[in-house]
């Protein structure tokens, strides 16, 4: 046999994943079986947008009541007072003059600006920084884990074992535009997966790939390539998350002329798509503006203002997008960035790297406003001043877990590892009614089992019930109800029932416990 016919016969179909132990749920159509596992609604999202490079706080979010002191020490950067974006409610705080999509999104109630966010003894390494931010680590401390991939370790204990299963049959996370960052490992594995860029994910969901020489060669790579995507262990589900949003809001800028816009733009696709993942992550460069940060001549245009206004273009489609596909209700974005810059600006036109910077929060979830007051300008700045922070970065990492995560205050610590303050950015009312934290606790866990496994006879099945009341059931590979074996309130603890074939048919049959918000299928397979 040639070794490609081999590995076409050896490679079982069970290689792609599927909601249910290797079967599409789609098979059990509206059986019995597919209502009984139907999975909890989908539940709240976060968005990170990352400003790589160091993005210049004083001047995307600009403090007019200290404009004068501003202008002395940063007059060849320094939008024009005229030319700057005023914001509904105040007169303290403006925005450049390219952020228009941004000034609507607060004007309409969907935007809250955290005034100079930092942390004590600031690093001005690119990459230190960044493993900073990422894993809310001290200015001084090593950490090994991301913030988001600790509470994704929080959320779903038992990742990667077991997944993907019913209740959580999707990635964790999905990063956009890069490798898997340290900001979403885990203590003890990473909790999500990469798309590598906007290309690779229409590659995934329309089956492209590179072309592949006419060689003999060539030949085996097309085949090897089609194995490798079999086993991408999320393909699928992204595959149809994708088909299921043909059309979305055409506020987006033409592609490629906005690479952040094309992340969000994938990002709302799988998130109407009915994606359960919890956390997005995409980012924008080019925010390093040592130097040409601003045109000679003309200081609203230049550099910065183009990142900014591609940043304000895309998070304005991305929210309107939102809104058409009516999931404006469960995603909440921000934006974060390694560093800000130095309060005065250099000869070449550009900033160096600084400190203290605002952070943005996105979304019709937040509560619109200014948290903290202007950061304060001395009336000469120095080369070397630097905004001191008003509030922790780890704030708004506690504020987001609790309030938009719906993390309990007592379980924040195990987290971030220490108490931080939390900061009224997500509307009080975010987190009435959610309740699948249980759910998401038992996920990858092994609950029901049953032996002898193949049976022929009979079998013991076993299932561990976390107290209260609690329901076994058998359904045939159609997916038909044929037993009920426990339907009754039981203690914590572990239990077996003895289950008789009477007289079925050969086949793979499933049993289903029941327990409060949790539920979970096991394979039976009768034969003769």
């Amino acid at each position: 046999m040639k070794r490609r016919d081999f590995l076409r016969t050896a490679i079982p179909a069970a290689v792609v994943p599927a909601v249910l132990n290797g079967l599409p749920l789609k098979a059990f159509a509206s059986s019995p079986l597919a209502e009984a596992i139907s999975a909890t609604d989908n539940d709240h999202v976060l968005v990170m947008i990352q400003l790589n490079g160091g993005n210049d706080g004083l001047n995307t979010i600009i403090p007019l009541d200290q404009y004068a002191n501003l202008t002395r020490a940063r007059q060849n950067i320094l939008p024009l007072a005229n030319r700057i974006l005023l914001l509904n409610g105040t007169t303290l705080t403006g925005m450049h003059p390219s952020m228009v999509g941004l000034q609507q999104l607060y004007n309409d109630g969907k935007l809250n600006i955290i005034q100079s966010v930092g942390y004590p003894n600031p690093d001005f390494s690119h990459f230190r920084a960044t493993d900073i931010w990422l894993t809310g680590s001290d200015s001084d401390q090593v950490l090994t884990s991301g913030v988001m991939g600790r509470y994704l370790n929080y959320e779903y204990p038992n990742f990667p074992t077991g997944y993907p299963n019913a209740v959580m049959p999707d990635p964790l996370a999905i990063q956009i535009g890069s490798s898997v960052s340290l900001g979403l490992m885990g203590p003890a594995a990473y909790m999500g997966m990469s798309v590598t860029d906007p290309d690779d994910f229409y590659h995934i969901i329309n089956g492209v790939q590179d072309p592949a020489p006419n060689t003999p060669a060539g030949d085996e790579l097309t085949y090897v390539r089609g194995i490798a995507r079999q086993t991408r262990a999320y393909q699928s589900v992204i595959e149809a998350a994708a088909a299921r949003v043909p059309t979305q809001a055409t506020a987006y800028p033409a592609p490629g002329t906005n690479y952040l816009a094309d992340q969000l733009k994938i990002v709302a696709r799988l998130v109407a798509g009915g994606l359960k993942t919890k956390l997005y992550m995409v980012s924008i460069g080019g925010f390093d503006t040592h130097s040409s940060q601003t045109e000679d001549g003309d200081t609203s245009i230049g550099t910065h203002a183009d990142l900014l206004r591609q940043l304000s273009e895309a998070i304005l489609a991305f929210q309107i997008d939102c809104a058409f596909l009516n999931i404006e209700d469960r995603v909440v974005g921000m934006t974060y960035s390694e560093f800000g810059r130095r309060v005065k600006s250099n000869a070449s036109f550009g900033t160096d790297h600084g400190a203290a910077a605002p952070v943005l929060v996105f979304g019709k979830q937040v509560q619109s406003g200014i948290v903290g007051a202007s950061p304060v300008i001395p009336y000469q700045a120095g080369s070397n001043n630097n905004l001191p922070m008003q509030y922790d970065f780890r704030s708004v990492y506690a504020s987001i877990l609790q309030d938009w995560f719906c993390v309990p205050p007592t379980d924040l610590q195990t987290i971030l590892f220490n108490n931080y303050q939390t900061l009224p950015i997500i509307k009080s009312s975010a987190c009435l009614g959610i309740g699948i934290h249980e759910l998401n606790q038992a996920a990858g866990l092994q609950l029901i089992s049953n032996s002898p496994n193949p049976f022929s006879s009979s079998t013991y099945i076993t299932y561990t019930t976390q107290g209260g009341h609690t329901r076994v059931q058998v359904f045939s590979p159609e997916g038909k109800l044929i037993k009920n074996l426990v339907d009754a309130e039981q203690s914590a603890g572990t239990y077996k029932v003895w289950f008789e074939n009477e007289h079925f048919a050969p086949g793979v049959y499933y049993a289903r416990l029941q327990n409060g918000p949790i539920a979970q299928v096991a394979n039976m397979v009768i034969v003769p």
